[in-house]
């Protein structure tokens, strides 16, 4: 568990710069095709990086669940974790997409 571990440290970190980067209003950092009917860009990065500050929790979390031990139990509550925090993160983007460009795409 400790590969594990030493994978989703980075991973974490980097979603978390995305995460911050868009929060303070890099929106370029998403894809143009997605913002096509986006009017309030702020308001968009602000809920767009609030959801990868999600999906980096649910990775960074997952990661230090993984390094308590290398029992079957740890690493299936660390999967567990990992995919709340994926599943939780893509629903607010879903929700952030659906209320500021009217529809996923």
């Amino acid at each position: 568990m400790i590969l594990y571990s030493c994978i989703l440290l980075p991973v974490s970190i980097l979603f978390a710069f995305l995460s911050i980067s868009i929060y303070k209003g890099n929106t370029k950092l998403i894809h143009d095709y997605h913002q096509t009917n986006v009017e309030d860009k702020e308001a968009y990065g602000k809920g767009f990086g609030k959801a990868l500050g999600v999906i980096a929790a649910g990775i960074f979390i997952s990661g230090v669940v993984g390094l308590l031990g290398d029992s079957d139990t740890i690493a299936m509550v660390s999967v567990i974790i990992l995919f709340g925090g994926l599943f939780a993160g893509l629903y607010k983007i879903y929700k952030v997409q659906k209320k500021y460009n009217s529809g996923i795409f």
